[in-house]
């Protein structure tokens, strides 16, 4: 039997979930209607490009307009300030901020169990839980129509995704706090969920892929002998290029800083390896002109080889629309979201300030990350992979957020997920209208694109 001040405490967050809900009904957020005061979507791209790397800016375009669900992974901005001006239902949680389906995937915990979770945080800021999952449902709903499916295909995913949601969010509440924390989905109970046989077989090669992508494989794909014989990072401009003096001063400051924000037994593992090379390296859709750099490094005894990414952390694209962050440093903003969110984090996690000022975070490039191609997914497989979403961002959402307060909220009838797939359809439309004005951007000459 639970103790009398547990049950109490159940009891006040049922009723805030409940108070929320005849603030704002499940139905209203389903509504999207389009603010008459909403800004163009590419004057928001073009205020985010003002801070970035100016030649990295076209390839970020490129990218976006290759697709609609490539638009929708690159304006986290554009979204964050639509869902502002829809109803809040007040019920905070320690937002991904940009959960949509391609920053859902594998990585190794500390005990080298490969685990399936969010695994990207920089917009990370504490906000209305129902952000992340109409971010997560519209990316559903605007996947399905990139690779083909009808609306009801779609909606039928949607809803696949928010029922599990609302479901393990209300099996969550009923369990005590350790067990929230410790909970996880490792790889092969991902693979479980997926009920075709050949595509089953496709999950189980993504999971034998990321056991196999670690610094070491990355050591013959990123780098080439130097004169010495030592590995050096390749040249693969403007993807991949060697940094210039400016960007090493940069990167010393950061290594410095960095080392100070780990743990003393990791500090003492970092110690033991030695800076082999440094690069800036392109990566992702969004965060494509932000300074990111990859380092090289050399384990001092056997010269294993250890890779870490080096991110520039900006203020998160929620940051207009919710109350200022607590941490003034956005790499420290970063890590700790990534921290209350993931059920493992990546031992080498840590933040930095360089020497030209800006915030840094720090983990390791390849720690056998896996991820699957939306792309290639069939119906089936889609809505299996969007109900497994659905169920780890309420996990993610449990542990920081009133777990019990919101299962309140979202109830043990449909409203919810009805919503949900009303609003991601209406979303998926939306986000035609801005692809299209992305794209005639750019035939106009008003701003370029490059691919890449």
């Amino acid at each position: 039997m639970a103790e009398p001040s547990t049950v109490t405490t159940a009891r006040a967050s049922g009723e805030v979930g409940r108070a929320a809900r005849r603030r704002v009904s499940r139905s209203a957020l389903g509504v999207w209607a389009v603010p008459a005061d909403r800004g163009d979507p590419v004057g928001v791209l073009e205020r985010q490009a003002a801070s970035r790397v100016p030649e990295l800016v076209p390839i970020r375009y490129g990218r976006m307009a290759a697709g609609q669900f490539a638009f929708l992974r690159g304006a986290p901005a554009i979204m964050a300030a639509d869902l502002a001006a829809g109803p809040d239902t007040g019920l905070a949680v320690q937002l991904c901020g940009d959960a949509h389906l391609s920053n859902f995937g594998l990585y190794a915990s500390p005990e080298r169990a490969l685990v399936f979770d969010l695994n990207d945080f920089d917009e990370t800021l504490p906000g209305p839980f129902e952000w992340d999952v109409k971010r997560l449902v519209a990316s559903v709903a605007v996947a399905a129509r990139a690779n083909g499916f009808g609306d009801g295909d779609a909606q039928a995913a949607v809803l696949a995704a928010a029922r599990r949601y609302r479901e393990s969010m209300i099996r969550l509440a009923g369990l005590d706090e350790m067990s929230v924390w410790y909970e996880r989905v490792d790889a092969e109970r991902a693979a479980v969920l997926v009920r075709e046989p050949k595509q089953r077989k496709d999950v189980e090669k993504v999971i034998n892929k990321a056991r196999a992508n670690t610094s070491l494989q990355a050591l013959g794909k990123l780098t080439e002998p130097g004169p010495d014989g030592t590995p050096h990072i390749r040249s693969r401009p403007p993807l991949l290029v060697p940094i210039e003096e400016l960007d090493a001063a940069v990167i010393d400051r950061v290594v410095t800083d960095y080392h100070k924000t780990l743990s003393e037994d990791r500090q003492v593992l970092l110690q033991r390896h030695r800076i082999v090379d440094i690069a800036r390296k392109v990566v992702g859709v969004g965060s494509v002109g932000t300074r990111c750099f990859i380092v090289l490094l050399a384990g001092q005894n056997t010269g294993s080889p250890l890779f870490l990414q080096v991110k520039e952390a900006e203020e998160s694209v929620l940051a207009p629309h919710l109350k200022p962050s607590k941490f003034r440093h956005h790499g420290h903003r970063v890590v700790n979201g990534q921290r209350l969110i993931q059920a493992a984090s990546d031992i080498f996690l840590g933040w930095a300030t360089g020497s030209d000022q800006r915030s840094y975070y720090v983990r390791q490039l390849r720690d056998m990350k896996g991820s699957a191609v939306i792309e290639d997914m069939s119906r089936t497989v889609l809505r299996d992979y969007a109900t497994l979403c659905g169920h780890t961002l309420a996990r993610a959402h449990a542990r920081s957020g009133d777990r019990a307060a919101i299962a309140a909220y979202l109830g043990t009838g449909d409203a919810f997920e009805r919503a949900m797939g009303e609003f991601a359809i209406a979303y998926a439309d939306q986000t035609n209208a801005d692809h299209d004005a992305l794209l005639a951007a750019i035939a106009s000459g008003r701003i370029e694109a490059t691919a890449g």
